[in-house]
């Protein structure tokens, strides 16, 4: 279920909003400071349905203690006009009326795989060698089931992104290998590829031998990719191969490699290894960088981006962060 953020709010109304909620969160609230807040909201339908949106976002953030939005929280509620309260302030807003959905849907997605069999956090990789000899190596936030029965062996990602090795079955009735995803059934021919969870569609990259993809909506429909090949598709279509780049392999070195990539997609790719909220603002998204960087530090990455482009990065708190122009 999604949150939508009500048309027509004004700035200023949603900072004011977003003051009372620390208000009342603090536990420190006079009956004075309760019936102003009450006036506050009868007074005009938009102080309502402010508050009324915050009600139903602060909701779903109650289980969220360890997330970005509990840290600027917890950031907001110190001192009146201390800087870390203005900060807190300033990343709530953004929170609940302007972007809120996009981060609370990504802290669902990351619910859905800590049950999994084999999962990782934000900024984890882990390498994994099953009862076959299947190497696997998860990237960040991935998650992964393992269904081995006496007739196939099945993964099954569920999440992020996942580097496989296929092993060998030697009994007297070897089973297939199969890689499941939400749109569909990767066949691997004796190979090294890797797939990864985009939001309505699979990605599958082949680096060596090849793979039968099927999707799981359309009976009779699949296609091969061979090595150096790249593959889209969702549960009912396969998009056209396309040269597939060894530098999305670079993962699995704890690198990020740009060969002039742009600066948005940079930035959101180096976003998926912290957490919190990274954005590059649209006005940048078009420059070009190339290098490689290192995934487990990306805070240093950020500062060699000021170092190296026309801009700068600022930091509502450590979680909320924007790559901007330079001033």
């Amino acid at each position: 279920m999604s949150i939508g953020t009500p048309a027509g709010i004004a700035p200023n109304v949603a900072r004011r909003a977003v003051e009372w909620w620390l208000d009342l969160q603090s536990g420190d609230i006079t009956d004075s400071q309760r019936r102003a807040f009450e006036c506050w909201r009868a007074e005009h339908a938009d102080h309502d349905r402010a508050w009324r949106h915050i009600q139903s976002v602060s909701q779903r953030l109650q289980m969220l203690n360890e997330s970005p939005a509990a840290s600027a929280a917890r950031a907001a509620l110190t001192r009146p006009r201390s800087p870390a309260r203005r900060a807190g302030v300033k990343a709530l807003v953004l929170l609940f009326f302007g972007g809120g959905t996009a981060w609370l849907a990504r802290d669902q997605i990351a619910w859905r795989g800590w049950s999994a069999d084999l999962h990782t956090g934000t900024g984890e990789q882990r390498n994994v060698t099953l009862a076959d000899g299947t190497r696997l190596m998860l990237d960040t936030a991935s998650a992964v089931d393992v269904r081995f029965s006496d007739t196939e062996r099945r993964i099954v990602l569920l999440r992020g992104e996942v580097m496989v090795v296929t092993g060998h079955d030697d009994g007297p009735a070897p089973r297939p290998f199969v890689a499941q995803t939400a749109q569909g059934v990767s066949i691997p021919l004796g190979t090294r590829f890797s797939l990864r969870q985009e939001p309505s569609m699979t990605r599958l990259d082949v680096f060596e031998g090849a793979v039968k993809v099927e999707p799981a909506r359309a009976p009779g429909v699949s296609k091969l990719a061979h090595a150096g090949e790249r593959m889209r598709f969702t549960a009912t279509h396969i998009m056209s191969i396309e040269p597939a780049n060894a530098d999305t392999a670079a993962w699995t070195q704890g690198m990020l490699v740009a060969s002039n990539m742009r600066l948005g997609d940079f930035v959101s790719e180096l976003g998926r290894y912290r957490d919190g909220y990274l954005r590059c603002d649209p006005s940048i998204a078009d420059f070009r960088l190339s290098g490689t960087f290192p995934l487990s530090d990306t805070d240093r990455v950020l500062d060699t981006l000021v170092t190296t482009l026309p801009v700068e990065v600022e930091y509502v708190t450590r979680y909320w962060v924007t790559v901007k122009p330079a001033r």
